[in-house]
């Protein structure tokens, strides 16, 4: 949806006239943190529903922002390398952000190293990309992309705060095997949160490899 999201924007990118890009960038950050803040204390409860949701909002909203700055600078014609490193350094920062935020949710996360390890993963992932860049090649995408993953989160964060506003407790998997322990990184319950570290994780994983066998194969062909 890049070229339609692209069209979308062109009016607004207009009406933003001379705006310095960064400003835009540095301000999806800001924003980021504070949706980072509402998911770490959110409760199993009405009051911790509406943070969750609230936190969903703002991060859709610093999404578009991060959007935004790229497309300005090209239309300004002031996009460069600086631009490209700012934007994909904040981006490694909500990243992680995001995650370590929601495995320090106590009420939804049991073990909040999970969201530690969804985070390393994640970097793992994203890191190959760039790494294939370093080395001569293009900057590889593939795999469990970054949108991806942003959309799950999100659509998982709504689900979490449903399971708050009424009180729908998560699938217990105390009793489960040893597998679905570690597939769940070490939480014994199932549930909105649970689910976007555990998919984050394992999509973490799976992209390192997928954009490691390309770099090989590029490198190596």
């Amino acid at each position: 949806m890049r070229e339609r999201w692209t069209k979308a924007i062109h009016p607004l990118v207009l009406r933003l006239g001379g705006l310095d890009p960064s400003v835009l960038t540095w301000s999806s950050l800001a924003l980021a943190l504070i949706a980072f803040y509402l998911l770490m204390g959110a409760e199993e409860d009405s009051s911790g529903s509406l943070a969750i949701a609230g936190a969903v909002v703002i991060i859709l909203i610093a999404a578009i922002l991060d959007g935004l700055d790229g497309a300005l600078a090209r239309h300004q014609g002031v996009d460069g390398d600086y631009g490209d490193f700012l934007d994909h350094t904040i981006d490694r920062i909500v990243d992680v952000g995001l995650l370590v935020a929601i495995g320090m949710n106590t009420a939804f996360i049991d073990d909040p190293s999970s969201g530690y390890l969804a985070a390393l993963l994640t970097l793992f992932g994203s890191y190959m990309g760039t790494q294939a860049q370093s080395v001569g090649l293009g900057r590889i995408y593939g795999g469990f992309s970054r949108a991806d993953r942003m959309v799950i989160t999100l659509v998982s964060l709504l689900v979490a705060a449903w399971q708050a506003q009424a009180g729908v407790s998560g699938l217990d998997l105390s009793e489960m095997n040893r597998f679905v322990e570690l597939a769940m990184l070490g939480n014994n319950e199932l549930n909105g949160m649970s689910f976007a570290l555990a998919i984050s994780a394992w999509g973490g994983m799976y992209t390192f490899l997928v954009r490691f066998a390309k770099t090989r194969s590029g490198l190596l062909n």
